[in-house]
């Protein structure tokens, strides 16, 4: 048995970060609230000469989980950054033109005899006697109407399950969590690597060199350098695994407007003749974003498109970004671990930035290393970190590849391109008997590959056999009902305007 001495000797005592911005304070602040000041020596290297890329920030509902692991007072922390609530996305022209449906994050109305509500409601949906998806959607209804309330302790009532995210400005989420984790002993310097030296007997990475000239040495490095990878791309070479072929879109350009009374608790992305621009609703400002494809539109187009796309006046320049989407072959390599950018990047459609980020984090607690570092808990992380992100990139291929449109180069190559063979079961196994099933704890649950496989017009050719147990009367009545006492649980719900004016509107 190792002794106490031994294991504290081997412990790691220095971790350095370098970059800022929402990847390196969130891993700050979680490092910060976990280990205690004098165990873990945290260091956080920055410069503001370089910038990060923030551009308004949409999320998903897990992000709660993270701010509640920091003790984060949830009123304080949306008027800090200016935020608003978030009950889904909607997509506008994506199945075609003149189109429009929700992604929702709760659920379809009740299952019965544990089968999923959506049968029942198929069995009706395809016989015309029942209205489409959206109807049996608290929040779908709730997001249309403008409203928003925290989930209520209603027995039996859809509003006690109220999943719900955040619109905020990143850059001030960025700012509060330095904060939190100065608070607690985070150092932070102000300064570029200029140089990172690297021992000779192993290539691990010993310490930076600072423009400064201070020489900074760690045990575990945290390479939050965006894009580039400073540390675990530049220094170490450990290559990248393209998306391009399913997701050709490696541009985007955003600007922001001035703030108008349509403060709607949704994210609206609205496809383009190539590409989609985005609309994130903050309480001071409209978040607006073009994501396109350089092969089909160039730079000064994209800016006029987006800016046609806008419905006031714009308050800051265009901010221009390019990515290739796909990821690090190894997002833990040697002692650098990367989160964010510089472990890859999916594009924005469902809002999965942050939780990326959110999950590595978690992720790197679970499998924390000492000074040995154990090859099989790094050979873990990166089977795990591969897995995630593969999924998520399968369910945004998913959106593209179940478009009806053909208006354009395009959607026509997105349409009729080759998919991963995941993705090709998920959808033969929906279009037969509209069986959709979780694999390995994937972020999208049921609901959200039923929500956008519906949305983009996939029809099954027939649903769960259970379902014939039931009469078609009661069937009837059952999703009247269903539809009746979500209608009314939405009228009791405030207007989101109301709600954050109530509660936590920023000064």
């Amino acid at each position: 048995m190792q002794s106490s001495s031994t294991s504290s000797h081997n412990a790691i005592k220095n971790v350095v970060i370098l970059g800022g911005g929402s990847a390196g304070w969130m891993t700050a602040s979680a490092l910060a609230k976990i280990f205690a000041e004098q165990r873990l020596q945290i260091t956080l290297i920055e410069s503001e000469a370089v910038g990060t890329v923030s551009v308004g920030e949409a999320t998903i509902p897990q992000i709660s989980i993270f701010n509640r692991l920091l003790g984060l007072d949830e009123n304080d922390f949306v008027k800090y950054t200016k935020g608003t609530f978030k009950l889904g996305i909607e997509f506008t022209n994506w199945r075609e033109k003149g189109h429009s449906y929700m992604h929702p994050f709760g659920s379809y109305g009740r299952n019965m005899d544990a089968i999923e509500f959506h049968h029942y409601w198929l069995k009706m949906f395809k016989r015309g006697q029942a209205p489409e998806l959206e109807n049996y959607s608290l929040l779908c209804t709730a997001a249309y109407e403008g409203r928003f309330s925290q989930p209520q302790a209603v027995k039996n009532s859809p509003l006690a399950n109220i999943p719900y995210a955040y619109h905020f400005d990143a850059t001030l989420y960025a700012m509060y969590l330095r904060e939190f984790s100065e608070k607690r002993g985070v150092k932070r310097i102000e300064a570029k690597v200029k140089d990172v030296f690297t021992r000779s007997s192993d290539g691990f990475i010993d310490s930076l060199l600072l423009d400064d000239g201070q020489r900074i040495e760690g045990d575990l490095f945290i390479d939050c350098s965006g894009f580039k990878g400073l540390l675990i791309e530049q220094t170490l070479k450990t290559g990248f695994e393209s998306y391009k072929h399913w997701l050709p879109c490696d541009r985007a350009v955003a600007m922001p407007c001035l703030a108008t009374d349509k403060v709607y608790p949704f994210t609206r992305s609205t496809a383009q003749d190539a590409g989609w621009t985005w609309r994130i609703p903050l309480q001071h400002r409209i978040g607006n974003g073009y994501v396109y494809p350089s092969e089909f539109v160039n730079d000064d187009n994209a800016i006029e498109i987006l800016r046609a796309q806008m419905e006031s006046e714009a308050i800051a320049e265009p901010n221009q970004l390019r990515w290739e989407t796909g990821r690090r072959k190894q997002a833990w390599n040697k002692n650098v671990v990367a989160i964010g950018l510089s472990a890859g990047f999916i594009e924005p459609l469902e809002s999965t930035g942050l939780h990326l980020i959110q999950t590595t984090i978690s992720r790197l607690m679970a499998f924390f290393p000492n000074k040995g570092f154990n090859h099989v808990d790094i050979d873990v992380f990166n089977q795990q970190t591969q897995l995630e992100i593969e999924q998520i990139r399968d369910f945004i291929i998913l959106h593209y590849k179940l478009t009806s449109r053909d208006d354009s180069e395009f959607w026509r190559y997105v349409k009729n391109m080759s998919v991963p063979d995941g993705l090709t079961e998920k959808l033969s196994l929906y279009a037969s008997n509209g069986r959709i099933f979780r694999k390995d704890n994937e972020l999208f649950d049921e609901t959200s590959w039923l929500a956008v496989m519906h949305g983009q017009g996939l029809i099954p050719e027939s649903y769960h056999p259970i379902v014939d147990n039931l009469s078609d009367d009661e069937l009837d009545y059952r999703l009247k009902h269903i539809e009746k006492v979500i209608k009314a649980s939405v009228d009791t719900m405030p207007m989101q305007a109301e709600y954050i004016a109530k509660h936590c509107a920023a000064s």
